[in-house]
């Protein structure tokens, strides 16, 4: 272990310690990304990223293409090369950056490697979509920094668009007034506490964001259903920012319908790239001559007020 220790047993980074990056991407493109996000990853010693996530990146040279992996022969060429370590990539002005693969797996290890590299002088880019603090990977670096003790360790979030704001955006203004997000997922909290969260959330007249719509989203409806009219406005959106390279089969979409309707649109809910917005009685659905939006106004205000 390395690293100074203070008065207080507490230790301190050495000098010539890197730092962890938590970096934010966006909905998934590059064109939505930070442009910090973009330096970090570029200029970090080893990037952790999901194969999904290297997709994205590869798409403006964010990351190198995989024909950039290299490692140095014999011959003073250059061959394809993978280990246990990573991928080594080589940029077009010479530099190298180690790639690893992320997996949900192998997140506690992920950490501890990053942790390690961090001490032997190197800065690394730990991709999370969307936002790292909005159900991303920041808490599990900071519990893993806690768990090993690993306090002498520089940690910087590089925050990104979440996907209810990318979703947001895609729909028009459904989050001009007060908002909340609720995840579905019930792998650490169970359902009575989400159903809690949920009714709440509707009762004090929050437009709802959903995320990870896989997980009961049907019993989500319903629970909003009893304390909120059933012709408000529903949208549910499908990997919004990633236009045809998401998960979902028909790309980037949106479906506006209403919180009665919203479970007869049961094919549209694709999985980690769904979201659904739940509106408020004053979220109303505004048509143009192109298309239609949502829009929750701020409350009680005219032209005259701006």
């Amino acid at each position: 272990m390395t690293g100074t220790e203070a008065a207080d047993g507490e230790r301190t980074p050495a000098e010539d310690y890197g730092t962890l990056y938590v970096v934010g991407i966006g909905p998934g493109l590059p064109g939505g990304m930070t442009q910090r996000a973009k330096d970090v990853i570029r200029t970090a010693d080893c990037v952790i990223a999901s194969n999904l996530y290297q997709e994205f990146l590869r798409r403006d040279g964010t990351l190198p293409p995989e024909s950039a992996a290299v490692e140095a022969a014999a011959d003073g060429g250059a061959v394809a090369s993978e280990s246990e370590d990573g991928t080594v990539l080589e940029r077009p002005n010479g530099d190298r950056q180690t790639l690893v693969r992320s997996t949900m797996g192998q997140q506690v290890e992920l950490a501890r490697e990053a942790f390690e590299r961090v001490r032997a002088g190197e800065d690394i880019a730990h991709v999370s979509g969307g936002d790292p603090n909005v159900y991303g990977k920041s808490d599990l670096l900071f519990t893993m920094a806690e768990e090993d003790g690993a306090t002498d360790v520089p940690i910087e979030i590089v925050p990104g668009v979440t996907a209810a704001l990318g979703g947001a955006a895609n729909l028009g203004a459904p989050l001009s007034n007060d908002f909340c997000t609720v995840s579905l997922s019930d792998k650490w909290r169970g359902w009575d506490e989400i159903a809690e969260k949920l009714r709440a959330a509707a009762i004090s007249g929050f437009v709802i964001v959903l995320y990870n719509c896989w997980r009961d989203y049907e019993r989500a409806i319903e629970v909003v259903r009893e304390e909120r009219a059933d012709d408000v406005p529903v949208a549910i959106v499908n990997d919004a920012g990633r236009d045809d390279a998401g998960r979902n089969v028909d790309g980037e979409t949106h479906t506006i319908t209403t919180l009665a309707d919203v479970t007869d649109h049961d094919e549209k809910v694709g999985g980690m790239g769904s979201s659904i917005l739940i509106g408020t009685h004053e979220t109303n659905v505004w048509t143009n001559d192109h298309r239609e939006f949502l829009v929750t106004p701020r409350g009680g205000r005219d032209v005259e007020d701006f």
